[in-house]
């Protein structure tokens, strides 16, 4: 029931996402869903399965007092039903820190995760590149790193196909000593950690450098809405370019195919959201102007995840030993 164009965005994305080995459950109001589906194909509604809440979350909310206040929201029953193991991943384009404070509260963390981590996918010249985190936590302690580096490492390899991720730390110089107390201390202790090969600028996001960057939320929040703003300032800027004059716009034509490859490589909606990794269960929080394609793809990586066994993958690399004391 979240998002700017809710339900319908919601609903035509399931249905385009969804088939004979993904079905999807829709949480919400039954009779607002139901009627969005009655102009759905039978074999592919088959495949969709309504689940009922009575209450909804409201943006102005505070995310995790309202999911505590309101246990029948749409974000929170989604989150309880993967805890429950009805769902294998939760989808949402609701209010993001209510499915932030849902997915811990209710899929909780995988055993060991110090604090989940919010990963993007951004384009780069060299193909995609995984940033975590991109804010769900605003503070970080080097010991933090290492594991935000695995969880950014494996979500890379298993869901977008890197076969040897490579990591940098985020700062403000390549040199081992540059940057914060804190960024030098991290750097230290992600020196031996599979697929390092050091500290990376801003710079290199867009360039590819490497194909995972590490940094804390704060860093990395300001670092994700610079980027979306920048890619939309670029593409405005080249259409009003293009439209200005009759010149223009008959180069427009001539280079109209390499600017919709451009447009597709820049676009937001290609991965569907930001994947909130360290908890038990897949848990994506999709932009809330997203349309139907944009839910689609949010789904299909979901499930990508799942058949990768991603959270399974956290917890073999960053779970204690069983027989190891808690520290």
């Amino acid at each position: 029931m979240g998002g700017d164009h809710a339900p319908s965005a919601t609903v035509q994305g399931a249905l385009a996402a969804c088939g004979a080995e993904l079905r999807v459950l829709l949480v919400g109001d039954e009779a607002t869903i139901s009627r969005e589906l009655e102009g759905g194909a039978p074999d592919v509604v088959r495949h969709v399965e309504i689940v009922h809440a009575s209450e909804k979350i409201d943006s102005s909310e505070d995310g995790a007092r309202a999911v505590r206040a309101k246990p029948d929201s749409s974000v929170a029953l989604t989150c309880r039903l993967v805890r429950e193991g009805r769902a294998h991943a939760a989808v949402s384009l609701g209010h993001t820190g209510a499915m932030m404070a849902a997915s811990t509260l209710y899929m909780r963390r995988v055993p060991g995760v110090m604090r989940p981590g919010i990963a993007v996918v951004l384009p780069s010249r060299e193909g995609p590149v995984v940033m975590i985190d991109a804010g769900a936590s605003a503070d970080a302690r080097p010991e933090h790193y290492p594991q935000l580096a695995a969880m950014g490492r494996l979500f890379s390899q298993h869901v977008i196909g890197v076969s040897n991720p490579r990591v940098g730390l985020l700062s403000i110089g390549e040199e081992a000593e540059r940057g914060s107390e804190m960024v030098i201390s991290a750097h230290a202790l992600l020196r031996d950690t599979p697929g390092f090969v050091g500290n990376v600028e801003g710079r290199d996001i867009p360039r590819g450098t490497v194909d995972v960057v590490v940094t804390d939320g704060f860093t990395g929040n300001v670092a994700l809405k610079l980027y979306e703003a920048s890619a939309a300032f670029l593409m405005a800027e080249i259409k009003d370019a293009v439209t200005s004059s009759i010149r223009g716009r008959i180069g427009g034509l001539l280079v109209r195919p390499s600017l919709r490859r451009m447009r597709e490589r820049l676009d937001p909606d290609t991965y569907g959201g930001a994947h909130l990794l360290g908890v038990q269960g897949m848990s994506v929080i999709g932009h809330g102007s997203s349309n139907a394609t944009a839910v689609a793809n949010a789904i299909r990586a979901a499930a990508r995840g799942v058949r990768e066994g991603l959270v399974e993958r956290f917890a073999d690399e960053i779970s204690p030993p069983k027989d190891t004391p808690p520290a």
